[in-house]
Order: C-alpha cells, then sequence, then structure tokens
C-alpha cells in the first residue's frame, strides 16, 4: 500500500510539472493586450437564442443598446418557447432606451428531431441575421451583460488578429459562498482541457470557445457548414469551434472583465446541474473515459490529501509538493475573481464535487434523461 502511494504521488507531481510548465500556460489567466480600434463602420447582427428568460433578459438587451462603436448594429432575439414574459420584457428594455427598432424578435418554431435547442435556436436567428449581409455575428447568451467597450475590443481583436471566431471567456456570477467554491473550479478546468495559447495556434488541432460571447465572421460559418453542421451538439460553442479551425479559419480565446453573467446559480444543485448537463457528452459517452477521468481527478487532486495524511515522511513531502504545485496553478484564478488566497484550498473539494456531477451526468444519460436543459432532454 505504502509503495503504491508513492508511485501514485509521484505520478501526480509529474502530471502537475506538465500542467504548470507544459499545457500552454493555461492557469496564467492572460488577459488580451488592448486592440488597434478599427476604423471602418461595421454591420454587425446579434443573435440571442432566449428560453425563459425574463429575469435577465433586459439587462442584456439593454447593454448591447448601449455599446460605444461605430457600427450597424441589430439584435435578433429568438423566443425560444418561453412561458414567462421573455419577448415582453425585451421589448420593454429596447424601448425604454428608445432603440425599438434595433431589435427583432422571432417567436421559434418547433424543434425539429436531431436538434439541440439552442442551436436551433441560433439557426434561425443566423438565417434571419444574413439577411443583413452583415460582416460580423455575435453570438451571446440572454444572461451576459457586455460593459459599453466589450463589442468595439471584440472587433478590433478580430481584425487585428485576423481572427475567424473571437471569444470572450465572460465572467461568471461568483458572489455566494458554493458559487465561489465551484465557479472559479469550472473555468479552471476548461482552460486546462482548451488552452487559450493552444487555440490560437493554428498548427495544433485544440478548438474551443466560450459560447456566452463569439463574434464570428460569416464566410467562416458558411465554410464550415453552418451552424447547421453542429446542429445535435451539446457542447456547441467548442464543436462550433472545432467545425471552423477544422476548415481554416483562425480561432482566439480569452477571459474578459468587460462582460459578465448576470444569472446566479441559487444552490449548489443547480451548478451541478449545469456541469452534468454536458459532462460525459464530453467523454463522448465513453464508459472507459469515464472511469479514467475519475482515476485521473483522484490521482491529481485527492491523493495528494491522502499524502499529506501518511505516516512516512516521503509520502508527507510528496503531497506538499503536490499541493505547492496545486495552488500555485489555482491562485490565478482565484485572483481573477477578487477571491481570498485562501480559497485556493477549496480546489480538491471541487474536484471531488465534480467527479460526483461527471458520474451523475453519466448516470442521467444512461437514464435517456442526458442534457437536461429546461425540462429538455436533450443527451440522449
Amino acid at each position: 500500500m505504502h509503495i503504491t502511494l508513492i508511485a501514485g504521488g509521484v505520478i501526480s507531481l509529474a502530471a502537475w510539472i506538465y500542467l504548470l510548465f507544459a499545457r500552454g500556460s493555461f492557469w496564467q489567466i492572460s488577459k488580451p493586450h488592448p486592440a488597434i480600434p478599427i476604423t471602418t463602420r461595421p454591420t454587425i447582427a446579434i443573435v440571442i437564442p432566449a428560453r425563459n428568460e425574463a429575469d435577465v433578459i433586459a439587462g442584456a438587451i439593454t447593454s448591447l443598446l448601449h455599446q460605444q462603436i461605430d457600427a450597424n448594429l441589430h439584435i435578433i432575439l429568438v423566443d425560444d418557447a418561453s412561458t414567462d414574459a421573455t419577448s415582453e420584457a425585451a421589448c420593454q428594455a429596447a424601448e425604454t432606451v428608445n432603440m425599438a427598432a434595433s431589435l427583432t424578435i422571432l417567436n421559434g418554431e418547433p424543434l425539429p428531431a436531431g436538434w439541440s435547442g439552442k442551436v436551433w435556436a441560433q439557426q434561425q436567428g443566423i438565417s434571419k441575421a444574413l439577411e443583413l449581409n452583415p460582416d460580423y455575428l455575435l453570438l451571446t447568451d440572454a444572461d451576459i451583460e457586455h460593459a459599453p467597450s466589450n463589442l468595439a475590443n471584440l472587433v478590433a481583436l478580430a481584425e487585428n488578429n485576423r481572427t475567424d471566431l473571437t471569444s470572450f471567456m465572460v465572467k461568471l456570477h461568483c458572489e455566494s459562498w458554493f458559487e465561489r467554491w465551484l465557479i472559479p473550479a469550472f473555468v479552471f478546468f476548461f482552460f486546462m482541457l482548451y488552452p487559450p495559447a493552444w487555440i490560437h495556434d493554428r498548427r495544433r488541432a485544440t478548438a474551443g470557445a466560450a459560447g456566452g460571447c463569439m463574434l464570428i465572421r460569416p464566410a467562416a460559418l458558411a465554410a464550415a457548414g453552418g451552424i447547421e453542421s453542429i446542429h445535435s451538439e451539446i457542447i456547441d460553442d467548442c464543436a462550433l469551434a472545432r467545425a471552423i479551425k477544422q476548415t481554416g479559419g483562425n480561432l482566439w480565446l480569452a477571459p474578459t472583465e468587460s462582460a459578465r453573467s448576470i444569472r446566479p446559480y441559487e444552490s449548489v444543485v443547480e451548478i451541478g446541474s449545469m456541469i452534468s448537463r454536458s459532462a460525459f457528452n464530453q467523454l463522448g459517452h465513453s464508459t472507459l473515459l469515464l472511469i479514467g477521468t475519475i482515476f485521473g481527478l483522484a490521482i491529481l487532486y485527492l491523493l495528494p490529501i491522502a499524502l499529506l495524511f501518511s505516516r512516512s515522511t516521503l509520502s508527507v513531502s510528496l503531497g506538499a509538493a503536490i499541493l505547492i504545485a496545486m495552488l500555485i496553478a489555482y491562485a490565478p484564478m482565484v485572483r481573477y475573481y477578487r477571491l481570498n488566497p485562501l480559497w485556493t484550498l477549496t480546489l480538491p473539494a471541487a474536484a471531488l464535487f465534480y467527479i460526483g456531477a461527471t458520474i451523475h451526468s453519466a448516470i442521467r444519460y444512461w437514464s435517456g434523461t442526458g442534457g437536461m436543459w429546461k425540462g429538455r432532454a436533450q443527451d440522449c
């Protein structure tokens, strides 16, 4: 048993050294450098899929109508069979700032077989948006509030870097204790899977995006087969990024302070549901990958704690070294969310929660209720 612990500790330490020094510096939270402002006046069509978003949609619409950019902007909201006052709240927000003409609301058509709900709503919005012959499409979510400079920054970055899909990882709601425990870890794990530096690198196959804020050139979307090419995807943002990169498009992704989610997570259960909606899909519904993921997370995040309580000096030293490496990697994310540095110590517990959510995701898939989102099982 002692030898097994030591061997596991050596593997864990080697893995953390790799993550720190050879995984695209994903953990350093590199923010974009100021881009040179554009001098042209682009046409930008903004597509928002919305299903029962009456509590947040006004903030999103208002923030988009207050963008400080010299551009022709038009918002297309696709109301995906909402049973609340989503459309009314959006209209009221646009009327309040005397910009009702800049908003079009589409009543979503029934969901066809084989489509995920969000992608189907986006498809309808994009079809309408293309009638405007836009230079860019902005795909954003109903709960995202954009700072006045956000869209100008996105367009400038796209122009300066000649990217086809330019995406910001918006700052997620992080105020309650369980959000502080689990939300920074969610973003940390995302960047571990999709290091932004590797996404930017055309020589690497890694492709990812953050669906809350994606600026896309219509020509690149068309070359990738349109949004219909990912019609059944649950993790639609990364699937779209992969399709664009595979057809020669350039990608760019970074965290931002200029866009944030205004949707709070009311409980640990809500965060768990958010994770389990797509976790097993991320693993390709593979039981072997599920077992490997659980084992890998345990080696990386839980074994170091066990080593600290070992009676062996070597085991304790290994556990301490791994924990230090872990805290170094996680500290920038904790700072990014402006939390007390002591929150870095909660990463192993967060990893344990994510293990449970991933197992739950597999169980939901096997029971025929995978990918549950607002009453729809989309991953069965």
